[in-house]
């Protein structure tokens, strides 16, 4: 008796994030499952359970009659009744879970009941926090060894897959990374699913990219939204510890309002986790320099030293000059390398890629104050803009051939200093 239809338009406009301007394929239509419930009397909107001074905080927000919601942690004794009031209550209980990290991923069965509605959910328990210039997991400092994805494929496009995401995961561990950057918007919510269950550490963003309309209201109400839906929707996974809301934007005063705006939501949606975003670097200075730096947690560095910047030396330059309080994190860095078509030497070999690799790591392990890195990128990833006779259509900056399963050098080079860093960690336990 009733019609349910989908009606989708991938135009962009001026107004909505991201805009027209991207550095990646914007697929368009409709590319994840699309699901529809019958739902009872009550619905339970929102659970949020976390581990808040070391006990355990359940959030639970429901429409509908229900004045109770029933919450069991079967193996941390966990079993009791949360009141509603206007259809929202938080219980907060004592507990010693065992703590969830990339070392060991334990996760506990999770179950909340508000009149004829259940959800389920897995969730690991842990702590994550800033201390000066470090970035702290349980108590103890921890760098970041990561890279970057995209959600892309040469035959699938944005259509993902369980298997699609094992694979850029395992790919991720035979690294030796601890932690993905999803780039530049909400990937599929399996992904955050399976880091917890595999043990990695996750970066989250909303694609507020480049220069976006910063001074339209609209525009940050799309914002908002997308942030709002990303941190309701994963803020039970523990292996998410940043919130990321921009990448690369002129630092205006429109930006900094805009900006500032974004983190008064996360923090309101979610005290637990660190904010972040990829800043500016003053090359004129040369010198970390960002207004937003001043209203965040982690400061991520996109720098392209070896290819787009040609004077490598002044990124020991910046860093000698840069002093900031809190971690850095090279959200970006690389080189493009063409497996296929790409010269034996220089710009688009697979050689210079693995020689700015080698600089990089040489360079950026004197800098005290970078707590990790997650370069550019793991595949190769198709690109409209990029157009030249080594690049054809895609960016080839990846470790892995867009085939994803191709290893370039940089791969080796890469996996090599994270092997490394992680020694060094577990030797100073």
């Amino acid at each position: 008796e009733n019609w349910i239809m989908l009606c989708v338009s991938n135009t962009r406009t001026l107004d909505r994030v991201p805009m027209r301007n991207t550095d990646w394929f914007n697929y368009g239509g409709v590319y994840r499952e699309v699901e529809v419930f019958d739902t009872p009397a009550t619905v339970i909107r929102d659970l949020f359970v976390r581990l808040d001074n070391g006990q355990i905080r359940a959030s639970v927000t429901a429409d509908g009659p229900a004045t109770a919601a029933h919450i069991e942690i079967p193996e941390l004794g966990i079993d009791a009744e949360i009141p509603l009031t206007d259809g929202r209550g938080e219980g907060v209980f004592d507990a010693s879970p065992d703590l969830w990290s990339p070392d060991m991923p334990r996760l506990y069965d999770v179950s909340c009941t508000a009149g004829g509605d259940t959800v389920r959910d897995r969730v690991g328990f842990r702590t994550i926090e800033r201390r000066g210039t470090e970035i702290v997991l349980n108590g103890r400092p921890l760098f970041l060894r990561g890279i970057s994805v995209h959600e892309d494929d040469e035959t699938t496009g944005k259509v993902t897959s369980e298997a699609d995401i094992r694979r850029r995961f395992e790919h991720a561990k035979e690294l030796g990374c601890n932690f993905l950057r999803l780039a530049h918007y909400p990937h599929h919510e399996r992904a955050a699913q399976m880091a917890d269950e595999m043990g990695l550490l996750l970066w989250e963003e909303i694609p507020v990219y480049w220069a976006i309309a910063f001074d339209n209201d609209a525009t940050l109400r799309d914002a908002t939204n997308q942030l709002r839906e990303l941190i309701r929707r994963d803020r039970n996974r523990a292996s998410v510890v940043i919130w990321s809301i921009g990448n690369e934007n002129p630092d205006t005063d429109a930006r900094l309002s805009f900006m500032r705006s974004l983190t008064e939501t996360a923090r309101a949606e979610d005290p637990t986790r660190l904010l972040g975003a990829a800043c500016l670097v003053n090359h004129a200075k040369l010198k970390i320099e960002d207004r937003l730096a001043a209203h965040i947690d982690v400061i991520g560095i996109n720098e392209y030293y070896g290819w787009y910047d040609e004077k490598f030396e002044e990124l020991a330059e910046i860093g000698a000059n840069s002093s900031p309080d809190r971690p850095v994190v090279i959200s970006e860095t690389g080189a493009d390398g063409d497996l296929e078509a790409g010269p034996e030497t220089g710009l688009f070999s697979i050689a210079y890629q693995a020689e700015v690799y080698e600089k990089q790591i040489a360079t950026l392990r004197t800098l005290d104050y970078i707590k990790g890195m997650s370069p550019w990128i793991l595949y190769d990833f198709r690109v409209e803009r990029r157009q030249n006779i080594f690049q054809r259509g895609w960016n080839r900056k990846g470790l892995i051939a867009a085939d994803k399963a191709t290893k370039k050098p940089a791969f080796q080079i890469l996996a090599d200093h994270y092997a490394e860093r992680r020694a060094e960690e577990e030797k100073s336990r």
